[in-house]
């Protein structure tokens, strides 16, 4: 084991230790930014019942969608790729998961902002996961589909957000 062999493995480390720090950097930067939208749209109802509610006649109905597609870094690549070998539970994309529901929503609800509805209903969501490369290059990315009917409904006021 020549120098060239510790100057791989330091480098390696160095890596994976800026990797954890940026990812999570950057991971957490988002949450941050999806919490603030949440609360600016926060009005909104929104639920995954099919029918309108008796006694509410809506003005407007649109299709509303959110898409979102969100890759992995590097780090929870390698961690996922190590604990598939033992199996389990992959807890390192799970917030993966998390962020790219939350985004798809929040995107899907400034869409029915822009409509003008102040309520979303029949909320459905569809996923897709998306591989590139080859072998142990592979990155992890999941797609995240957010829709619903955006509807328009009077004397809807913020007091009546109970299914969030």
């Amino acid at each position: 084991m020549g120098w060239e062999f510790w100057i791989q493995i330091i480098s390696f480390g160095v890596l994976m230790l800026f990797g954890i720090f940026v990812g999570g950097f950057v991971e957490r930067r988002h949450f941050k930014r999806l919490a603030e939208k949440e609360a600016l749209l926060a009005d909104i109802v929104v639920t995954n019942l099919k029918a309108i509610p008796k006694g509410c006649v809506p003005h407007q109905c649109h299709l509303v969608m959110g898409d979102v597609t969100i890759a992995s870094d590097y780090f929870k690549t390698f961690v996922a790729g190590i604990r598939k070998l033992v199996g389990g539970e992959l807890r390192t994309y799970e917030t993966l998961m998390e962020r790219a529901r939350r985004e798809s929503l929040v995107r899907m609800l400034e869409q029915a902002r822009l409509l003008g509805a102040n309520a979303v209903l029949n909320v459905r969501f569809g996923s897709s996961s998306i591989s590139s490369g080859r072998g142990r290059n592979r990155a992890a990315m999941v797609e995240m589909c957010a829709y619903g009917t955006a509807v328009s409904i009077p004397g809807n006021d913020s007091d009546s957000n109970e299914s969030r």
